[in-house]
């Protein structure tokens, strides 16, 4: 049997229609029902809404408010608690819905399920957050304050402020400044948005189970690990070898020729057992308690983070560069040659001695002892091994000092999960630019994004040394077993 399907304008708190899409599971008149909003165009979902119908599910599927068929104007991050507390309302009320709701999403679709959970007015069972863009503010600057370019250019011309997509515009990057760069609202509102938002305390009251999923190589993942941290209730983190787009481009590849869906389902299925349990037996819940994260480690994956180990030295191969706004240096993806960049002079150039060997799982400590000519200076760290050249990891701070002055800094890299072979040693670059996926800083102690003037900014590498996770290969787990893992 095929999931019964209908349309339905659902009426925000003021009244303006959102539109949504039933899919009513085949086999019960009244089922969980698992709610995804999103501003992409809920059509995208239809097929996950049929395959968790399939399952014994209901789904309901929204366009955020502004957005294809909803009312409206899209204010991105504006609306989306209100909006998701009317909608979670009206499925509490339909004769479809048994009292059970399960809230999920990916990226900004996640934020919609996040934020929602956390305005508290009706009861939800489990959130399912996937690789979530958890406001304004965490999408525009990463922790260490850099401010990211191509990612939230790209994304504010085609999205803001229009009911459809625009076509992908090619942006002068080189534009100054960055915030006449696009002209859509909210663009320019963007940058005052404080690193962390009122979300944030919100989430610590949520009692319910959280599934918490991202890649190392998505750039929100050390996002996605504090939102499993900060969350009240039992949380599960999986951080697997994916970016933004998950396993798209890699179907199976890190589940043991499962999709990810499968672990979605798995952790709802889990989610209820532990919600029914008391009522069923008078016991405690049986699973999903406490938190637990899992990070992928080649072919298996483990728990993290794992014990950190004695500081690692590091040996100053070139330790003095200028940094030079008018001619940054590059950022690369994560799986890029990194031969082109052999050459370049704008950059210190760090090694490890020759190290023991194993499995590096949770995040790399940084301490650094730095100098600049300028007030105002961004500070790239990008980890390789040395023989092949393998990216490992990267962060960006932004960081103010007294010209001249020597200043001890520290820094994380990671999250990360990766088995070196006896022997390997370890490369840090630090460079004092990431363009074009973050904006340039102009060493002028203006905001990035407000230069119109870019000055060279003379560097020193001191000292650096690492603090690196070691962990032991024994407790990895198979890819095949992961999903019984996460929900027990």
């Amino acid at each position: 049997m095929s999931a019964e399907v209908e349309g339905y304008l659902v009426p925000a708190a003021d009244e303006v229609p959102l539109a949504a899409t039933v899919f009513r599971s085949p086999e019960r008149e009244r089922s969980p029902v698992v709610l995804l909003r999103s501003p992409y165009d809920q059509r995208l979902n239809h097929a996950e809404a049929k395959s968790w119908a399939k399952r014994g599910f209901a789904c309901v599927t929204v366009d955020t408010r502004g957005r294809f068929a909803s009312g409206g104007q899209f204010r991105p991050y504006v609306h989306e608690a209100s909006d998701g507390a009317a909608v979670l309302d009206w499925v509490h009320a339909q004769d479809f819905c048994d009292g059970r709701v399960i809230l999920t999403g990916a990226s900004y679709g996640a934020y919609c399920a996040l934020a929602t959970a956390a305005a508290g007015t009706a009861p939800v069972a489990a959130v399912i957050a996937a690789v979530p863009a958890m406001g304004p503010g965490e999408t525009a600057r990463d922790p260490g304050g850099a401010a990211r370019l191509a990612c939230r250019a790209g994304w504010w011309s085609e999205h803001g402020g229009t009911p459809q997509p625009r076509p992908p515009a090619q942006l002068d990057l080189t534009h100054l400044p960055i915030r006449d760069l696009v002209d859509q609202p909210g663009w320019s509102d963007l940058w005052a948005a404080p690193r962390r938002g009122a979300l944030w305390p919100a989430l610590r009251e949520c009692q319910v189970p959280l599934l918490a999923v991202g890649g190392v190589h998505d750039p929100f993942a050390a996002d996605t690990a504090e939102l499993a941290a900060t969350w009240g209730g039992p949380s599960r983190l999986v951080l697997g070898p994916w970016g933004h787009l998950l396993d798209a481009h890699a179907p199976g590849a890190a589940l043991a020729g499962k999709r990810i869906g499968a672990l979605y389902l798995a952790f709802a299925q889990a989610a209820l057992a532990a919600l029914a349990a008391p009522a069923l037996t008078g016991a405690t819940r049986p699973a999903l308690t406490g938190a637990a994260a899992w990070i992928a480690t080649g072919d298996h994956w483990s728990r993290w983070p794992a014990d950190t180990g004695p500081a690692c030295p590091l040996s100053v191969v070139r330790g003095v560069f200028t940094a030079d706004p008018a001619h940054p240096f590059p950022s690369r993806e994560p799986a890029a040659d990194l031969a082109p960049d052999a050459n370049r002079p704008d950059r210190a150039l760090l090694h490890s001695a020759p190290l023991p060997g194993g499995v590096l799982r949770g995040r790399i400590g940084v301490r650094l002892r730095l100098r600049a000519d300028t007030p105002d200076n961004d500070w790239l760290l990008r980890l390789s091994t040395v023989d092949d050249q393998r990216q490992l990891a990267h962060t960006i701070f932004r960081d103010t000092a007294p010209p001249g002055h020597p200043v001890e800094r520290t820094a994380e890299l990671g999250p990360l999960g990766v088995e070196l072979p006896p022997g390997t040693r370890l490369r840090l670059e630090i460079a004092g630019h990431h363009w074009p996926r973050h904006a340039r800083n102009p060493h002028t102690g203006a905001d990035p994004v407000d230069a119109v003037e870019l000055h060279p900014s003379r560097r020193e590498v001191l000292h650096a040394e690492l603090t690196l996770p070691w962990a032991a290969a024994a407790d990895a787990v198979p890819a095949a077993n992961l999903i019984e893992e996460v929900v027990r």
